[in-house]
């Protein structure tokens, strides 16, 4: 996809979630990938707010699951359920990786990884300047 593409696309998806829907903030589409991840028993949430230090996105999610086919499944459902409220995913979907699948959904951006994957990669430490905030656990 070329960058203008990318570009118009995620201009799409901020008016999208601006447009007066209170629950299809950037924030409370990043509490429902949650939510739909949590259901997938994905394991260690953690929810970074990225708005004070990035301009790439609102929020990351990043979770673990236990082998690739749980990591395939909490993806596939992350990406029907997002889809099913018209937030388009911006990267392509063939989750043909076993280890760290990303879905970028604009304001959010959703990291699946296995754990080896997870303390190889150590995104919470990258991300260390980020805001961990709290969310219910379901």
């Amino acid at each position: 996809m070329a960058k203008l593409d990318y570009t118009i696309e995620f201009c799409i998806i901020k008016s999208k979630l601006l447009r007066g829907e209170r629950d299809l903030t950037s924030r409370g589409l990043a509490l429902r990938a949650i939510k739909i991840a949590e259901d997938k028993k994905a394991e260690n949430v953690v929810f970074l707010n990225l708005k004070k230090i990035s301009t790439i996105s609102d929020y990351f999610l990043i979770c673990s699951g236990d082998s690739s086919v749980h990591i395939k499944t909490i993806a596939k459902e992350l990406k029907k359920k997002i889809e099913e409220k018209g937030i388009s995913l911006l990267n392509r979907s063939n989750f043909l990786n076993e280890r760290w699948i990303l879905l970028d959904f604009g304001s959010v951006v959703i990291h699946i990884f296995s754990e080896e994957a997870r303390k190889f990669y150590q995104l919470e430490k990258l991300w260390a300047d980020a805001v961990k905030e709290k969310f219910l656990k379901t």
